[in-house]
C-alpha cells in the first residue's frame, strides 16, 4: 500500500495595497482563513499600489524588505493598522514600524532609497493589471478573481467554498 501523495497547498493571491483601509479590513478574513486551513492554504501578498495613495509604492517596497528580514506578514499587518498615519507622514512611518518589529530600520531606509525591491512591486502590479485587478483587496484562487475593493461581504465564504473544492479534488 503506497502513501498518498502530499497535498500541495491551495494558493490564494491577495492583491493588496498598504495604504488601503479596505485591505486593513481584509486582514480579519485572512486571519480566519489561516486559522481554518493552516498550511493547506498558501496566502501570498501581491502588490497593487494605487496611484491615489502617494506612499503605497514605498510601502510595497518596504514590505518586500520585511519579507527579506523574515517578518513580512507582521510588517504588513502593522503598516495596515496605520494607514491614516502613513497617508499623513509617509516614509518615516515605514521606518518606524520596522524598528518597532525589531527589524533593521536602517536597511529599510537604504532599500527605499536604492529601490532594490521596485522590480518585484512593478512585476506584481503589471500581473495584477493583466489579470484584470482594478482595486484592492482583490483575491485570486483557483483561477477565479474576487474583487473586494467595493464590498467584502460574503467573500471569505466564497474563498472557503473554492478552497474546499480544490482541496477535495486533490484528495480525489
Amino acid at each position: 500500500m503506497s502513501n498518498p501523495s502530499p497535498v500541495s497547498p491551495v494558493v490564494l493571491d491577495v492583491w493588496c495595497e498598504l495604504q488601503c483601509p479596505d485591505c486593513r479590513t481584509a486582514l480579519t478574513d485572512l486571519d480566519a482563513l489561516r486559522a481554518r486551513y493552516g498550511d493547506r492554504i498558501d496566502i501570498r501578498l501581491r502588490h497593487f499600489p494605487l496611484e491615489k495613495h502617494a506612499h503605497a509604492h514605498d510601502a510595497a517596497q518596504a514590505a518586500e524588505e520585511a519579507y527579506q528580514q523574515g517578518k513580512g506578514w507582521e510588517y504588513v499587518t502593522a503598516v495596515l493598522a496605520r494607514t491614516e498615519e502613513l497617508g499623513e507622514r509617509g516614509k518615516p512611518v515605514l521606518i518606524e514600524v520596522a524598528g518597532e518589529l525589531g527589524l533593521d530600520a536602517e536597511e529599510f531606509d537604504t532599500a527605499l532609497i536604492d529601490g532594490r525591491h521596485m522590480l518585484i512591486v512593478d512585476a506584481d502590479q503589471a500581473e495584477g493589471k493583466a489579470v484584470k485587478v482594478t482595486g484592492t483587496p482583490t483575491y485570486e484562487i483557483g483561477g477565479q478573481l474576487l474583487d473586494g475593493s467595493k464590498d467584502q461581504s460574503g467573500l471569505r465564504e466564497r474563498i472557503e467554498e473554492i478552497a474546499d473544492k480544490l482541496l477535495a479534488e486533490q484528495q480525489g
